[in-house]
């Protein structure tokens, strides 16, 4: 659901939709463990709002989570979905929600030194996701 975040060390497939909200998935081959969150907006307004609904909060919290389940940061691999632009009345301005969710995702990624996999991002429609944890296989389907 939006808003939240799972991770797992058993095989689990967990399945989301995303609009102009993010899911990131997170994976460590080495471990077999993986995760994904699913944020709405790029980021938390005051330490009083900490929830996972934040770009910040939900990826430190993922990663967190991730590493006390032994994942490694270096090796940890990263696919990102959603971003879209649903409303058209937007679509022509480059900073629609959607695309600061999507930038709010990648500048964590970048900064913790997650590489990405795989990237899904942008467009008008949105996605169903579906992520196996302990093998790191996403499916995406437009919808």
């Amino acid at each position: 659901m939006p808003g939240q975040l799972f991770v797992s060390p058993e095989p689990t497939s967990v399945t989301t939709i995303v609009g102009s909200c993010v899911a990131i998935c997170l994976w460590d081959p080495t471990t077999g463990v993986g995760g994904m969150n699913h944020y709405v907006l790029p980021g938390c307004p005051s330490a009083g709002m900490a929830s996972v609904r934040f770009a910040d909060i939900a990826c430190q919290r993922l990663l967190e989570q991730l590493m006390d389940l032994g994942a490694s940061s270096r090796a940890l691999q990263a696919r990102v979905v959603g971003g879209a632009c649903l409303i058209s009345a937007f679509r022509e301005r480059g900073t629609h929600l959607g695309a600061q969710n999507v930038d709010a995702g990648l500048g964590f990624l970048r900064v913790a030194g997650i590489r990405i996999a795989q990237l899904d991002t942008g467009g008008n429609r949105g996605r169903k996701i579906v992520f196996r944890t302990h093998d790191g296989a996403i499916s995406i389907q437009a919808l």
